[in-house]
C-alpha cells in the first residue's frame, strides 16, 4: 500500500521508483518535511510533503538531553525501526560530529547532548518529528527499497528559500549563525513545490 501511495507522486516527478538516491527536509517553522529523490544522472526533484503532527520546542538547536529541542543540521539515517512504540520510525545520525565539536566549543559535555531522535508515525512527540502512521510507512518503505545509509535529512528551523528568521528570533549561542549559513547552502538548489492546486491535479492525472 505504501508504494502504491507514493507511485504517482514519483510518476508526476519523473524520477523512478525506486530512486537511486533521496532526501528529506523538514522545516520545524512551516511543520513540514519535504522529499526530494533522483534517479542515476538526475538532479534531485520535489516529490510530496507531509505535516509534522508533532515536535517539541522552539526555533534553534538540540544543546543537551532533556532540552525537548528537535536538532538542527544536516544528518544521515542510522537505522530503521520496523517495531517502534510510534508505529514505524527512522533514526538519525544525532549528534554527530558538527554537534560533538560545538558542544566542546561551547563547554558542554558532549556526552550529554541525548540522542534517539527519530522521524516516525504518530503524533506526539519529544524531540522528534512525528509524521503520522501513514507518512511514516510510505517513508520506511522508501528507505528500505531505495538504501538508507547515503540518505541525506535536514533539519531547518525556516524554510530558508522562502523567508528568513523570524525578527525576534535570537540565536542561543554565537556558532548557529554559521550553522543557518550551512543550511541556506544545502536548500539553495532545491526545487520548490508546486502549488498545492497544481500538484493535486498532476497527481490525479498520473492516476488515471
Amino acid at each position: 500500500m505504501a508504494r502504491a501511495r507514493l507511485a504517482p507522486y514519483f510518476a508526476v516527478a519523473g524520477v523512478p521508483y525506486p530512486p537511486a538516491r533521496f532526501m528529506l527536509v523538514g522545516f520545524k517553522r512551516e511543520r513540514e518535511l519535504q522529499l526530494f529523490a533522483a534517479g542515476a544522472g538526475q538532479r534531485l526533484a520535489f516529490i510530496r510533503s507531509y505535516p509534522i503532527r508533532g515536535a517539541s520546542g522552539v526555533l534553534g538547536p538540540k544543546l543537551r538531553e532533556g532540552d525537548q529541542q528537535v536538532p538542527e543540521g544536516v544528518y544521515g539515517i542510522v537505522y530503521l525501526n520496523p517495531n517502534s512504540v510510534a508505529h514505524l520510525s527512522l533514526a538519525l545520525s544525532y549528534p554527530n560530529d558538527y554537534d560533538r565539536a560545538r558542544a566542546l566549543e561551547d563547554g558542554r559535555d558532549a556526552d550529554e547532548l541525548g540522542g534517539d531522535i527519530m522521524i516516525h508515525g504518530g503524533s506526539g512527540s519529544a524531540g522528534c518529528l512525528a509524521v503520522g502512521d501513514a507518512a511514516s510507512e510510505e517513508l520506511f518503505v522508501l528507505a528500505a527499497d531505495a538504501g538508507w545509509k547515503d540518505a541525506v535529512v535536514v533539519v531547518s528551523p525556516v524554510d530558508f528559500r522562502r523567508r528568513a528568521l523570524p525578527p525576534d528570533y535570537r540565536a542561543p549561542t554565537d556558532w548557529v549563525n554559521d550553522l543557518y549559513a550551512s543550511l541556506r547552502v544545502e536548500l539553495q538548489g532545491l526545487p520548490l513545490p508546486p502549488t498545492a492546486a497544481s500538484r493535486a491535479a498532476s497527481v490525479r492525472r498520473s492516476r488515471r
